[in-house]
């Protein structure tokens, strides 16, 4: 066989064996990856959209409740996924089973693909969780369901490969919180979780269109109301840089071997 063609075959039995192994270590810590994110989620649903929307008025047509539950989708959605893929590559490089995983025969795609799928599985398997929840709590209609499963595969895939990058950037399991905890969530918060950014005075409006996660939150909340504060192209289109941008910068690490191998 040339070596074309054996550049061209995928190692699945490395693939596969990455990805159960990182679905199998999401079992074992079940209650911190399902059940915390999803009493959380519940408790918003509880205090914003029964005590607090019970006291506003719709947004755009839609009642405050089912408003929110696009951003608390995507909330839990940053968050796993960033923590999934962080952690799932920062653990062999705490233990040093990460030099193993280099010698193998293992390419650099084969190895992303098996550590961001496994981490953008577990997040979208949350968000359908918490989906099903907030039907619990408030009437949730998607007008477009083609669009909102594409969008969630897409964002859990970029928001995995950021991860992945912030876990082999990070050197100790402080820096691993950084950018969730103190990035991540209050620019999220800032994005239109809880509100449309149209209600915002125009200073303050112009100021969060230069937060990335509006694009995000805005193009998410148009699968199910077909209304949003920013055009739905130019959310995909904001996405889709921020995926080729990680995708590019995972490509320079394992061109530069950066963190991998110290």
């Amino acid at each position: 066989m040339n070596t074309t063609a054996q550049t061209l075959r995928f190692n699945y039995h490395a693939i596969l064996a990455i990805y159960r192994f990182e679905m199998a270590r999401f079992k074992r810590t079940l209650w911190q990856s399902i059940v915390t994110p999803v009493i959380t989620t519940s408790l918003y649903f509880v205090v914003f959209g029964a005590a607090i929307g019970s006291r506003m008025g719709d947004i755009d047509g839609i009642h405050y409740g089912s408003f929110i539950v696009p951003g608390l989708i995507m909330l839990s959605l940053f968050t796993e996924s960033l923590n999934n893929a962080s952690f799932g590559i920062h653990m062999p490089r705490f233990t040093g089973t990460i030099f193993e995983i280099l010698s193998a025969p293992v390419s650099a795609f084969e190895i992303v693909l098996a550590y961001v799928g496994a981490a953008a599985t577990k997040s979208i398997l949350l968000g359908m969780i918490i989906l099903a929840t907030a039907n619990l709590f408030v009437p949730v209609h998607i007008e477009h369901p083609l669009w909102m499963a594409g969008f969630l595969l897409l964002v859990a895939t970029t928001f995995s490969l950021f991860g992945f990058i912030v876990g082999i950037w990070a050197k100790g399991f402080e820096q691993l919180q950084f950018v969730p905890m103190l990035i991540i969530t209050p620019l999220t918060f800032l994005g239109g979780v809880f509100y449309s950014i149209d209600m915002l005075p125009d200073g303050w409006r112009t100021f969060s269109l230069f937060n990335p996660i509006v694009y995000v939150i805005s193009g998410f909340r148009w699968s199910f109301y077909g209304t949003a504060d920013v055009g739905v192209g130019i959310s995909l289109a904001a996405t889709l840089v921020f995926f080729l941008l990680c995708l590019g910068l995972v490509w320079l690490i394992f061109r530069t071997g950066y963190r991998l191998k110290s």
